[in-house]
């Protein structure tokens, strides 16, 4: 198909289409929005992405990423330094803040163990998860990864890795969602939810 646009504006649609969640159409609609509202939205989208871009820090504390190192949410006093919620990626941890799920303290793993992708032990933040746990503040540490194969093996591996300091290992439930019906539900999701059924 013939190029509508010049080489400029096919590149910027070409970089939106690769943002998760934006194909091809998506980020033609979107670029075509940014041109058309260019002082609002292109000018201070651009601006906003090279102040990031220069600034953007991974927090030496937890693994989230911010303008500062520690973190806001680790620079944060009404956190409860006595649990720590342990989370695959940065966005698992945004999507526990959303919630307003927690206000324990949070580690960043940077992945799960994956035989099949090749992720092992070495390629997880393990050694500062252990080193946190290890200073004793430490009692209880949440499991919060996914309900998959390599989620459940890093779940177990970290479990075992923690075992000699005496902390309490928990994990989020599985089971029904909130205003889930039972009919279009997964025999995994109901097998699970029976397993880890709570007293009224």
């Amino acid at each position: 198909m013939a190029s509508v646009t010049g080489p400029e504006i096919e590149r910027l649609i070409q970089l939106l289409a690769r943002v998760p969640g934006l194909g091809p159409r998506s980020a033609r609609r979107a670029a075509l929005q940014l041109i058309k509202k260019r002082e609002q939205l292109l000018a201070p989208l651009a601006e906003a992405m090279r102040v990031a871009n220069e600034r953007i820090l991974t927090c030496s504390v937890c693994g989230n990423v911010d303008t500062s190192d520690p973190c806001t949410l680790c620079r944060d006093p009404k956190r409860d330094p006595t649990v720590l919620v342990v989370v695959e990626d940065v966005a698992d941890l945004w999507a526990l803040e959303r919630a307003q799920a927690t206000m324990g303290a949070y580690h960043v793993l940077g992945g799960v163990l994956s035989a099949l992708d090749g992720v092992g032990p070495k390629d997880l933040d393990l050694d500062r998860l252990v080193a946190r746990v290890a200073e004793g503040v430490v009692k209880e540490v949440v499991l919060a990864l996914n309900a998959t194969v390599d989620g459940q093996t890093t779940a177990h591996y970290v479990t075992e890795l923690l075992a000699p300091y005496g902390v309490k290992v928990t994990r989020l439930a599985h089971g029904v969602p909130v205003g889930g019906e039972l009919d279009y539900l997964d025999e995994g999701t109901l097998a699970a939810a029976m397993r880890q059924r709570t007293a009224l």
